[in-house]
Parts: C-alpha cells; sequence; structure tokens
C-alpha cells in the first residue's frame, strides 16, 4: 500500500533553516509528480510546491519562493524540502502527496499525503 512518512520538522527560530523529508513507499516512486502542501493553525490546506518525475522542473507558490527548495532523490524514494529565511507565517504541519493531475504551474491534485511533520518558527 502506499505509504508516506514525512520527518524533519521542529522549532526554529525566525531566519533559521529546516530540511523535511518524505519516505514513499508502495508504488513507484519515480513515475509520480510528488508535493508538499501545509496546513496552519486555524486555516485550511496550503499549496507550497512540488516536483516533475525526474527533479528537473519545480514549482513554488509566491509565499515560499525564493526561500524553499523541493528536490528528490528517486533512488532512495525520498522527497525533500529545504526551507530557508523561514518566517512566523511558516509555522504549520508539512505534508507531502503524491500527485494524480497538475492543473497549471500551482495547481496539483493528490491522492495520498503522510501524517505530516510540524515546523514552527518562533523567537
Amino acid at each position: 500500500q502506499v505509504q508516506l512518512v514525512e520527518s524533519g520538522g521542529g522549532s526554529v527560530q525566525p531566519g533559521g533553516s529546516l530540511r523535511v523529508s518524505c519516505a514513499a513507499s508502495g508504488f513507484t516512486f519515480s513515475s509520480y509528480y510528488m508535493t508538499w502542501v501545509r496546513q496552519a493553525p486555524g486555516k485550511g490546506l496550503e499549496w507550497v510546491s512540488a516536483i516533475n518525475r525526474f527533479g528537473s522542473s519545480l514549482y513554488y507558490a509566491d509565499s515560499v519562493k525564493g526561500r524553499f527548495t523541493i528536490s528528490r532523490d528517486n533512488a532512495k524514494n525520498t522527497l525533500y524540502l529545504q526551507m530557508n529565511s523561514l518566517k512566523p507565517e511558516d509555522t504549520a504541519l508539512y505534508y507531502c502527496g503524491r500527485v494524480t493531475r497538475m492543473s497549471s504551474p500551482t495547481e496539483f491534485e493528490y491522492d495520498y499525503v503522510g501524517q505530516g511533520t510540524q515546523v514552527t518558527v518562533s523567537s
């Protein structure tokens, strides 16, 4: 069965960095676009970033562009999100998802997500 397991979250001060990871299993990881979404306390899901099968096309929400970098290692079946210059508004539960459809460079549908990893940015 499809499994996505996020890790690497934690607490960091504003301006700090963190890298979260997503270990995938139960499907052919290299055959799918992958995405990161997040949910801040009391808010809905927000799309963050996506990556194509080969890691050659990267997509970002305006809110994270220039600060976050998505990448993947198909040999390790792992997706990453490097987050730099973190802001308090980046505080959220971060989920990785398996993409089923790309409607535009900022619109991705997905069918599976993991349990999430918490990122807290606070002084």
